[in-house]
């Protein structure tokens, strides 16, 4: 069975013949590099820790920063639709990338000029992957309730703690740590006393549990991370200390509009085999696309994927502009992976049968649209977030 990728069924957004270039780079390497490993990957449980350094040596893993920094330089709607012709030949690797782009963001956007100088041409350059520590086995939707601490200790801060649902957990070179330096994790004012620390991964005392065992993204590696003891140098404190908290939920923003095209990546390739199939299936002496039941299935699957696309592009052009866009970040997190659940339950019923084994790539489609309606804040956050902005004043 052959797939219509998105380079036939989508016409992106350029804006200029760079933007042009870049997305056929990212087609011709989903092609190369993604597509022939994904079911394989997915089976067995394999990291594709290579594909990520062929696509950083490409760079797509620095695209939405500044060339200054070594990154790319692209405005955030040409980087997500990169994400999701990505997501669309391989979740892992086009969650991965966004991850990534969200572990470099409080560096990038609060780190001193010293430490941006520093660290941010290697973390861009292609050969280093991060991971975001904020989640906690007893802090998940309450993000502020953070239990690691971070305690003063001569020139270094010693770090302990446990860190849950770990993108990339020990496999990443770096990760962008959460933790608290005062404050109790209980009272009202939780969310004060939270800071922000630059870990690398080879810190004395950073370690990764075994990882989890998820009904999908298999290749990806999803642990707890163990922080026991561990001496973070004081000059590793990214942004003030006691401030952190407010530059994880900004970086939180910019994260769900990946987590959106990531959505809609999905989304595409669900609808792509189930148009496929409806094309070459034949029932009753004709393609099984000429009933109206099924046509009026894709049709609606169609038209929910062009929303989603529509409405993450529409929230990344308020981002590009400098305007505030965290309210239509959450609906296009919402919206999309919502519409990515739905697109590919529907595509599993478009194949019948077939849609249920995992001889088909619809099984999988499915199984990996469950967790985008979960990471980076759950549906239900979205909907309080969305809420908030309409009922509380600007600001």
């Amino acid at each position: 069975m052959t797939v219509a990728g998105l380079s036939q069924g989508v016409e992106r957004e350029c804006l200029d013949d760079d933007a042009r270039a870049l997305f056929g780079l990212t087609r011709e390497l989903a092609d190369a590099e993604l597509r022939p490993r994904v079911e394989a990957a997915e089976r067995d449980g394999q990291f594709p820790r290579e594909v990520f350094r062929i696509l950083g040596r490409s760079g797509l893993l620095s695209l939405p920063y500044p060339e200054r920094f070594g990154g790319g330089g692209q405005p955030y709607q040409t980087y997500l639709q990169v994400i999701e012709e990505l997501a669309a030949a391989w979740l892992t690797v086009g969650l991965g990338i966004s991850v990534h782009t969200l572990t470099c963001f409080p560096l990038a956007t609060a780190g001193t000029p010293e430490q941006q100088q520093r660290w941010l041409p290697e973390l861009l350059g292609g050969e280093q992957l991060g991971a975001y520590c904020l989640s906690e086995p007893a802090s998940g939707s309450d993000a502020a309730a953070v239990r690691t601490t971070a305690q003063a200790a001569g020139a270094d801060y010693a770090v302990n703690g446990v860190k849950a649902w770990i993108s990339h957990a020990g496999q990443a070179d770096f990760y962008t740590l959460f933790a608290r330096t005062s404050g109790d994790p209980e009272g009202p004012e939780r969310a004060r006393g939270i800071s922000c620390l630059h870990v690398p991964a080879q810190t004395p005392g950073v370690s990764a549990a075994a990882p989890e065992h998820k009904m999908g993204m298999r290749s990806s590696v999803t642990a707890q991370m163990i922080f026991d003891d561990a001496r973070v140098p004081a000059g590793y404190l990214v942004g003030e200390e006691g401030k952190g908290f407010g530059l994880a939920l900004a970086a939180l923003d910019a994260g769900r509009l990946g987590i959106a095209a990531c959505a809609t990546g999905v989304a595409q390739a669900a609808l792509d085999v189930a148009v496929d199939w409806a094309a070459q299936r034949r029932q009753f002496g004709r393609p099984v696309g000429d009933f109206q039941g099924l046509s009026f299935l894709l049709a609606d699957m169609a038209t929910a994927v062009a929303a989603a696309r529509a409405l993450y592009l529409s929230a990344a052009r308020r981002k590009d502009a400098g305007l505030p866009y965290g309210p239509q970040a959450a609906m296009a997190k919402l919206f999309a992976s919502d519409a990515a659940m739905r697109v590919t339950t529907d595509a599993v019923q478009v194949l019948g049968g077939y849609g249920y084994v995992e001889d088909f790539p619809a099984a999988r489609l499915m199984r990996e649209a469950k967790v985008l309606q979960i990471v980076e804040g759950t549906n239900q956050i979205q909907r309080m977030v969305i809420g908030r902005s309409l009922t509380r004043p600007a600001g």
